[in-house]
């Protein structure tokens, strides 16, 4: 039996939301600051690799992550506006690149939440956090100390979670029936 992809979509999209803000509010509460300071280590971002399976994780990703910041204590308000941003380009580029593969992994979409949330949360963090003038060398270690966490999740713990779901097909057979 088909079903409404639209409404689909949707559900799937408003599915992947939820489950960013629970793991974002479950760890900050059970770590305070991990998931908020300027090195943080965000576990729902791993989240960011469902955009090789399905393009609703684009606006649930983007969602989730608006929500996330609005409640979670430690986000600086600023952080509504660039992490939600950082959220959507890494989630946008990481579903366009989802086909390029090495190795038979999709590394590149697992480097595009490193890269986009390294260079606007680094400047995020460099203009509205860090006191005094602009200095790149300052940026470069706040975006570097934020990349470095995403790196950890989106590739290092990414990459197996991709293969995992692509060895039990879960998106391929749920998907083959919209």
């Amino acid at each position: 039996m088909k079903t409404n992809s639209k409404v689909y979509y949707l559900v799937e999209g408003a599915m992947i939301a939820a489950l960013y803000i629970v793991l974002t509010y479950a760890q900050e509460f059970l770590l305070p600051g991990t998931t908020s300071m300027a090195v943080q280590f965000r576990l729902s971002e791993i989240l960011c690799l469902l955009c090789v399976f399905t393009p609703s994780a684009v606006w649930g990703l983007t969602v989730g992550t608006l929500i996330s910041n609005i409640v979670n204590v430690g986000a600086l308000p600023i952080d509504m506006i660039c992490g939600t941003f950082a959220t959507f380009i890494a989630a946008f580029t990481a579903y366009k690149l989802r086909n390029v593969r090495v190795l038979k992994l999709p590394v590149l979409s697992s480097l595009m939440p490193v890269l986009a949330n390294g260079i606007i949360i680094g400047l995020e963090l460099e203009i509205f956090l860090i006191e005094g003038p602009f200095h790149f060398s300052s940026f470069l270690l706040q975006g570097g100390l934020v990349a470095l966490g995403e790196f950890g999740i989106c590739v290092v713990l990414g990459l197996p979670f991709v293969k995992l779901l692509e060895h039990t097909k879960l998106f391929t057979k749920i998907h083959k029936n919209i």
